[in-house]
Formats: C-alpha cells, sequence, structure tokens
C-alpha cells in the first residue's frame, strides 16, 4: 500500500560520472503526486542527465532513487553499479514516460500506429482498445485529424505533441519532459506550452527540463536550479524567481528572464 505522502519520485544524494568527468554531485529531487517539479541551469549543469538518470536511460555510480517508495536495487559499485533486477527497470520505465527534445517518432508508422505502439508491444493491450485510447491523446493535444499522417507531414509543434500525446497513452505515473520546445520556433513553441500548462493544470505528476523561464514558473510548483552539477538554489516559483537568494541565479536569471 502505497502511502498518499509518498513521492512518486525520490532521488537522495545522486552522483553520475562520465569517465573521469563528475556531472551530478550529490543532487536531491522529489516529486510529490500532482506536482510539477522544473529543472532549470545552464547548458552542461546536469539537467538532462537528472531527469535519464531518473528514468534509469543512465546508471548513475552513487545515491538513491526511489519510485512510490521503492528504492532501485544495485549491483555493483562506482562505474560498475548497474540496476540489479531488469524486471524492476522495466516496471518502474513503462510508469515514467519520457518526453524527448527531438520527438523520436518513427518515420515509418503513422501517427496513430506511433502512439499506439508501445502499448500494445510493451504493455500487452488489445489492439482496438489501445487505439481508441490513441485517438483519444490525439484529441487531447490537438491533432486528431493528423492520426493517419506521417511524421514528416507534421511540424516540429504537431510532432511534439504527437510525442507527448505517446507518452500519455502509456498512462504513466509521471511524465518527464526534457527541453521540450528547445527545437521549436516560437510560434510552434506556444502549442506544445499550452499541452503542458494543461495537463499541469489536470495535476499530472510532472519533472520538466527547460530553458522557458515562464514555463517553468508557470507551471512548477517547484523550481530546482542546477549548476555545476549542484543545486545552487531552489523553492517555490513565486519567490524562486521573485527573490533569489544567490549572485549565480541572480545571474542566470538576467540573462534568461524576458523583460
Amino acid at each position: 500500500m502505497i502511502e498518499p505522502s509518498t513521492p512518486v519520485i525520490e532521488i537522495r544524494d545522486l552522483h553520475k560520472s562520465f569517465g573521469a568527468l563528475e556531472v551530478l554531485k550529490g543532487v536531491d529531487l522529489v516529486a510529490h503526486k500532482g506536482h510539477v517539479v522544473s529543472l532549470i541551469g545552464s547548458s552542461g549543469s546536469g539537467k538532462s542527465t537528472l531527469l535519464r538518470c531518473a528514468n534509469l536511460l543512465e546508471d548513475s555510480q552513487q545515491g538513491e532513487i526511489l519510485f512510490e517508495g521503492e528504492p532501485i536495487t544495485w549491483r555493483g559499485n562506482g562505474h560498475a553499479r548497474h540496476p540489479a533486477d531488469k524486471a524492476q527497470v522495466t516496471r518502474i520505465r513503462t510508469n515514467l514516460s519520457m518526453v524527448f527534445q527531438q520527438f523520436n517518432l518513427w518515420s515509418h508508422m503513422s501517427i496513430l500506429q506511433n502512439v499506439m505502439e508501445a502499448p500494445v508491444t510493451v504493455l500487452g493491450r488489445d489492439k482496438d482498445e489501445a487505439e481508441e485510447a490513441a485517438r483519444g491523446y490525439l484529441a487531447k493535444v490537438g491533432i486528431a485529424d493528423k492520426a493517419d499522417a506521417y511524421p514528416a507531414q507534421l511540424s516540429g509543434g504537431q510532432q511534439q505533441r504527437a510525442a507527448i500525446a505517446r507518452a500519455l497513452c502509456m498512462e504513466p505515473k509521471a511524465l518527464l519532459f526534457d527541453e521540450p520546445t528547445s527545437a521549436l520556433d516560437p510560434e510552434l513553441e506556444q502549442e506544445v506550452i499550452k499541452v503542458i500548462k494543461d495537463l499541469a493544470a489536470e495535476g499530472r505528476t510532472m519533472i520538466i527540463v527547460t530553458h522557458d523561464m515562464r514555463l517553468a514558473g508557470d507551471v512548477a510548483d517547484h523550481v530546482i536550479f542546477l549548476h555545476q552539477g549542484k543545486i545552487e538554489e531552489q523553492g517555490p516559483p513565486g519567490t524562486f524567481f521573485a527573490t533569489p537568494k544567490t549572485d549565480r541565479l541572480r545571474q542566470f536569471l538576467s540573462a534568461t528572464v524576458p523583460t
């Protein structure tokens, strides 16, 4: 039985290195059910790496990762550390849907096929039920009329909305967004931002890596500023953006927040 207060995702003292380069230097993160956590910071600060570690796409060398209170079991130490239970990894990944910067749609499949593929092949859902759900999620993100089109026939904003529909069709416990708007021009970016704001308003649990400070401020319950692999500052968006406490955050915001 999962207690209501148990976070969906909890990360404790996470360390991650690529060879001799230490990217994460002891990071903590908590995402409660229905909450949105925004991760901001300069390029190379460790934001995307933290997200990929949370989804077990990258192995970390030290620290704990818990999903709904269940800790990941590990084998080995340091750079030899890997998840010990493949079934646990598969089960957790199916509950943490990730939306990438570059959409990652299969070019040889229609948009409908892209959205319903994982529920059928990974979760073993009935094909007709999966199709009905997929069409519903395409309608939810505003591209129901593109179900039979192929990715190359869609704009970047439409492709990213299809990727979000694909993530939703897995019925995940949390959504992880890795710079979901950075590959889009400003007009198409707004299409995707609207969808993300709607999901936040529904009470979806989300962790969002973003360069868009307005998006971070509008949708987040908690904002984390990473700098050189550590949490430099964090807090609720109202005080975080209005009264930054550290010089480094003030400098970052002055360069990134539109006037």
